[in-house]
């Protein structure tokens, strides 16, 4: 899932909610929740699962029945405080697995967590009211986990802490080297709580909605709104730049948080930020698909990326509006952008993976994130299947809402792929073309769920990969949460189960400006912590600033930390040693860095601060600590920061070099 560090300035290119939910069709929502129960009962007597419970000769229609019920459970039984699979997890915090070695995922991501609570809500507004207590507890753990001081920064005073991406599993900071900050987890979050926020004001509840939820959403679309023009790392950890899913997530966002704003008679000054988040959005196109990140820094990841990746196919279905227009600037899965550059993606992989040796054009394959991959050997990805299918059940979704099938010559080698005589134009409901064409997309859909069927071992639990290689054994980490949260999603669309739209119509429908420029960085939002939904009611601090750089060569798996004589450093306990990025790290300045916020008591004039650096080394060895202390001097601290770096110290590590342990 995961790798690496950092952080640099980067000048970028540039809903109403359903009242009623619809009727379940199959599979019948009423066996689902009496399998569901079967197998919740059945998993508990069994840490491992349902061993030989879903024979491969099952039908596709019966194994998906099936096994959508087991992905509930195993999202479940990953969520605190009472998921059987995650002993120590915070109440409504998500875990990414199980798994505690090789890999280490046992942790929750704000990412990965807002991801789940949408296909959760999903659930819940389709049928599955015991899923409520849930998500009730993931607004409690959110409005907490907002205010925790982290290595990204902190809430207060300009929620730089936001964008923090994973947290321990009992909800509090990671302390680890990581790729920070993260855009994505924000938006994400709020697209969750929107959607469920749209439902409590469906139920007469909108002044609960304006004192609880709104503050929660308020901070994170402040966020998108100062920080969508910075540099991210992106969906898969690993570079830092620009992110087509990361942008995409910030334009729904925003366009959401705007219609919310409004029904609680609120304002939201950041929402004015979307029309240029759009502008860069419809950047990322380079003639032939979407290039999925403009890439500053790669973190000790392969470089000469070609820029095709799955992120562009997942962005897409998280931004899915079945009211929307195909030729949306908002990127919709039907776009004929979206069609291209989903034949793109799914090309590169068709030759890339032994396992999908035979499998002709036109017929789903194993999907991985992108050809470049090595993490683990660079394996296909469940959920990147799971979301293949759904891009499709998507398409045909917005072809059955607008009537019509419109092929364009940048989509027509897609639909040749499924339809040899297809040709450009457009096709109505009554024309044979439309329907030879919906079919022939809703097969290809399910040709891709037969892949994650084949692939899935009997027991149902899927991990986070499984082998390029036959036969396609599951690898990396066990019971991946978001690999069964990508499963439910896609069945729902499947299902033919509509999500609220939300993308606006009519003179409001999103047009790009005439000029796209970046934002001048002149919007700062304001951000306070959620009290009313269980936030502990935090200050803001008094901080004085300093930039810490220091040459140290690494070996890959080695990282750099500062311990000192204040808070911020830990105290000297290095375990809680503050974090340096390599994001900055080349072989001719092997550069560790980090703009510390040091924080003091108000009132502070001034004075020395010690510290040393400190090298973590990987397999568990011990740290190689500088024996000499040294000191900085730093003029006293500003309620809030002063904004600016106060001091800047440039040093070289003062000490022995890490050796790899060989783990």
């Amino acid at each position: 899932m995961r790798k690496l560090t950092a952080n640099s300035v980067l000048q970028l290119k540039i809903a109403s909610l359903m009242q009623v939910a619809p009727k379940l069709t199959a599979p019948d929502y009423h066996d689902y929740i009496q399998l569901e129960k079967l197998i919740k009962d059945k998993t508990h007597q069994s840490s491992q699962g349902l061993a030989g419970a879903i024979p491969q000769t099952l039908s596709l229609e019966k194994w998906i029945k099936t096994e959508r019920a087991i992905a509930l459970e195993g999202v479940l039984d990953n969520i605190g405080a009472n998921g059987t699979k995650v002993a120590g997890a915070g109440r409504g915090l998500v875990i990414a697995s199980p798994s505690k070695s090789n890999p280490d995922y046992f942790y929750t991501w704000t990412r990965d967590s807002a991801l789940t609570f949408r296909t959760i809500i999903d659930d819940f507004l389709f049928g599955n009211k015991a899923l409520q207590p849930h998500i009730e507890n993931y607004i409690y753990s959110q409005a907490i986990l907002q205010t925790v001081s982290n290595p990204s920064g902190s809430l207060l005073p300009n929620g730089a802490g936001l964008g923090e991406p994973k947290f321990n599993a009992d909800g509090s900071r990671y302390n680890g080297n990581w790729g920070r900050p993260q855009r994505d987890g924000p938006p994400l979050r709020a697209i969750s709580l929107i959607q469920y926020s749209n439902y409590l004001i469906s139920q007469e509840q909108k002044e609960r909605v304006k004192r609880e939820i709104w503050p929660i959403i308020s901070n994170d679309l402040n966020y998108v709104g100062q920080y969508w023009n910075a540099t991210t790392f992106d969906l898969w950890e690993e570079v830092s730049g620009a992110s087509f899913f990361t942008t995409q997530s910030q334009y729904r966002a925003l366009i959401e948080g705007s219609t919310l704003a409004k029904s609680l008679n609120l304002s939201c000054p950041a929402c004015s930020q979307a029309p240029q988040i759009l502008c860069l959005l419809n950047s990322y196109w380079n003639g032939a698909y979407y290039t999925a990140n403009f890439i500053t820094s790669t973190a000790g990841q392969p470089t000469g990326r070609v820029g095709i990746d799955a992120n562009t196919i997942l962005g897409p279905i998280m931004a899915f509006d079945p009211n929307a227009s195909c030729n949306s600037p908002t990127l919709q899965p039907c776009h004929p952008k979206s069609l291209a550059n989903f034949k793109a993606v799914v090309d590169t992989f068709r030759t890339l993976y032994p396992i999908n040796e035979g499998i002709p054009v036109g017929k789903g394959i194993a999907l991985g994130r992108y050809p470049e991959d090595t993490y683990f050997g660079g394996n296909p990805w469940y959920l990147i299947v799971h979301g293949a299918a759904e891009f499709l059940y998507d398409v045909a979704l917005s072809w059955s809402r607008q009537g019509q099938i419109t092929i364009t010559s940048t989509s027509l080698p897609f639909f040749k792929d499924l339809y040899p005589s297809a040709k450009i134009g457009t096709y109505s409901k009554s024309h044979p073309t439309y329907h030879a064409l919906a079919k022939a997309v809703h097969a290809y859909a399910d040709s891709f769920i037969e892949v994650s069927k084949k692939y899935t071992p009997s027991n149902g639990m899927q991990a986070e990969q499984f082998l390029r290689i036959s036969p396609g054994t599951p690898t990396s980490a066990a019971n991946l949460t978001w690999s069964f949260a990508s499963f439910i999603s896609m069945t729902h669309r499947r299902d033919g189960h509509l999500p609220a739209s939300w993308v606006p119509t009519g003179r409001n429908a999103p047009v790009l400006p005439q000029i796209c420029t970046p934002s001048d960085g002149s919007f700062i939002g304001t951000f306070a912590p959620a009290t009313e939904a269980g936030a502990p009611n935090i200050k803001i601090p008094c901080l004085t600033t300093v930039r810490f750089m220091v040459d140290a060569p690494t070996y890959y798996g080695e990282n750099v930390f500062i311990t000192g004589s204040t808070p911020t450093l830990g105290n000297w306990d290095v375990s809680k040693a503050y974090p340096l990025l390599s994001s900055n790290y080349t072989a001719e300045r092997p550069l560790w860095w980090a703009d510390v916020l040091l924080e003091f008591e108000e009132g502070f004039k001034g004075g020395e601060v010690r510290y040393k650096y400190a090298r973590q080394q990987d397999c568990g060895q011990d740290w190689i600590v500088e024996q000499d202390e040294r000191v900085v001097t730093v003029p006293g601290c500003k309620v809030g920061g002063s904004g600016v770096v106060d001091v800047v110290v440039e040093e070289v590590f003062n000490g022995d070099g890490g050796t790899p342990g060989g783990c």
